[in-house]
């Protein structure tokens, strides 16, 4: 799908899937917030990042620029908005409550890829698994199940990568002994350079995609094992 030949109900549908993106990457964030302040952070909470309003979350370019991009060239979504502020001084335990902070936005992202996949079923039940035409009630709200599985999969999967300024890589901080975070700090200087590099450069240049390899093996995979599979019909014909 290229800009050239794209419909009004493709416009559609990726306007409605951005919707979608950027809710997610909302709640991502405000989980991050609420796992602080309940280990005692008020840092969020006073910079007035808990709360639902995306305006507060938002980065041009990673919430709505990037995913806009990837929608359009037919690539995987994902996003990131502002990083939530936190002071890990205010942490009873730090390494540990530092990984339960970063392991709060994705598991919103995991949450809400279940809720999704209950639409999904829900859509499917309904009709007793009967096949479902094109752009019905239950087509629509199957496809609005998958989008919101299909994104926060990604979410949750793409976040967990153990490089930094990813969620995962706060499992590596906790885990290394404490001489060796100094060295850690110093590749994370350059984490942005190294993730636009394996995003973006590899794909482009070498013609190696590890980041949709690596979706292909576990969001895709597990959608696939969770979700009901709709048929439709076409101008009367069950596909």
């Amino acid at each position: 799908m290229t800009l050239g030949h794209l419909s009004l109900a493709d416009v559609a549908l990726i306007a409605i899937r951005l919707v979608i993106v950027i809710a997610s990457i909302v709640a991502h964030e405000l989980c991050h917030g609420l796992a602080a302040y309940r280990l005692g952070d008020r840092t969020a909470k006073d910079a007035g990042r808990l709360t639902l309003n995306p305006l507060r979350h938002l980065d041009p370019f990673g919430s709505v620029l990037l995913p806009a991009l990837m929608a359009f060239t037919g690539g995987p979504i994902f996003a990131y908005a502002k990083p939530v502020p936190y002071n890990p001084a205010n942490f009873r335990n730090r390494r540990r409550d530092e990984l339960l902070v970063a392991l709060a936005g994705p598991a919103a992202n995991l949450v809400l890829g279940v809720v999704g996949v209950l639409v999904m079923w829900v859509a499917y039940l309904v009709g007793a698994g009967d096949p479902v035409r094109l752009h019905d009630v239950r087509y629509w709200v199957y496809w609005f199940g998958y989008s919101v599985a299909l994104i926060n999969f990604v979410l949750f999967f793409f976040n967990i990568i153990p490089i930094p300024p990813l969620d995962g890589s706060s499992v590596i901080a906790a885990l290394i002994p404490q001489r060796y975070m100094p060295v850690f700090y110093r590749v994370k200087s350059y984490s942005m350079l190294i993730l636009i590099v394996i995003v973006f450069a590899l794909p482009m240049v070498l013609n190696m995609d590890p980041i949709g390899a690596y979706f292909s093996v576990t969001s895709d995979r597990l959608l696939d094992a969770l979700s009901p599979h709709l048929t439709y019909y076409v101008s009367g014909t069950g596909l």
